[in-house]
């Protein structure tokens, strides 16, 4: 079957690479969020597009779960000693990556076709591309005022209390039509959205114009993964800012994000008990071992969802 994966950095790229070990190279198609891209010194940075794609290349590093494996931090200590900005961390093989992109976005290449060229050179065989070619910039409401995610995020390290979420040029942006056009396909057999942050991660995505019309009207179903596990969030600020918002921090609160999407909502064997509190119309809800702690658990993950899509197939 064809599989559409909609992801967001470190947790999605998770899924997505135990996907694409279990998967025929040509039925897996990831789409990335870009709305937490932006210019830092000059270059285009593309934070989770640079995650996923590190991931399936199998060079990326794993206990940090971004950058690349073996990195070194030389340029950045130099620019430290000049004066320059270093919070947000660009190791010097990962700045290659950025130089390259900057330079043939400025060509007039789309981020589609850099991606593509990127991917290429790093023998990442599935299918990668951004949500949009066009600019979507996540902004978060805080306490003392609006911040780029990535000042947000990297910068203030998630401090300031958040109140909401704007996506900047989102209802401008077109989706990416590669994207769109896997969504019409008959032969797609799955859309997972992966354990990735549901406010910053997968909303820029689904917030793109038609595209929840399109996930409604697709011929597969819709699997979405909680990255809440118990009263925590396995990875990034998912949990601080559900309850900043307000929200129980539950896998609970994740399924009642995703009402009126979701045909199969997927939490951690340990939330089984939650299973009987979800009542989501048209959303059912499995268990399954989420935490994907080795590469044996991304695809044990990815099996379980393949097998049970298969299965449940009328």
């Amino acid at each position: 079957m064809k599989v559409l994966a909609l992801s967001g950095g470190v947790g999605g790229a998770k899924l997505a690479l135990g996907l694409a070990r279990v998967l025929p190279v040509d039925a897996l198609t990831v789409v990335a969020n870009t709305a937490d891209d932006f210019e830092h010194l000059g270059f285009y940075i593309a934070p989770d597009l640079d995650t996923v794609m590190y991931t399936l290349a199998g060079i990326n590093d794993s206990e940090r779960g971004w950058g690349l494996a073996g990195e070194s931090w030389q340029c950045l200590d130099a620019l430290d000693r000049l004066g320059g900005e270093r919070w947000f961390q660009l190791g010097d093989r990962d700045l290659a990556t950025h130089i390259l992109r900057s330079s043939l976005l400025r060509e007039g290449l789309s981020l589609t076709e850099v991606t593509a060229r990127l991917c290429d050179a790093l023998q990442v065989a599935v299918t990668l591309l951004p949500m949009s070619d066009d600019p979507v910039r996540t902004l978060v409401d805080c306490e003392d005022g609006e911040l780029p995610f990535q000042h947000y995020f990297v910068r203030e390290q998630c401090r300031p209390a958040v109140r909401g979420f704007r996506f900047e040029g989102q209802q401008l942006a077109r989706p990416q039509a590669q994207f769109m056009e896997l969504l019409a396909d008959p032969e797609l057999g799955l859309v997972v959205i992966c354990p990735s942050n549901p406010f910053v991660s997968v909303d820029p995505i689904l917030g793109l114009p038609a595209v929840r019309d399109a996930l409604a009207s697709c011929a597969a179903p819709v699997y979405a993964v909680s990255p809440i596990v118990g009263d925590r969030a396995l990875k990034g600020p998912a949990a601080k800012m559900m309850a900043e918002l307000g929200l129980p921090v539950s896998a609970a609160s994740v399924a009642a994000h995703y009402r009126g999407l979701v045909d199969t909502f997927v939490m951690d064997d340990s939330d089984a008990t939650l299973a009987g509190t979800i009542d989501e119309p048209g959303m059912q809800v499995m268990t399954a071992p989420t935490v994907m702690k080795s590469l044996e658990d991304r695809e044990q993950l990815a099996r379980v969802l393949l097998s049970h899509a298969e299965d449940a197939k009328p």
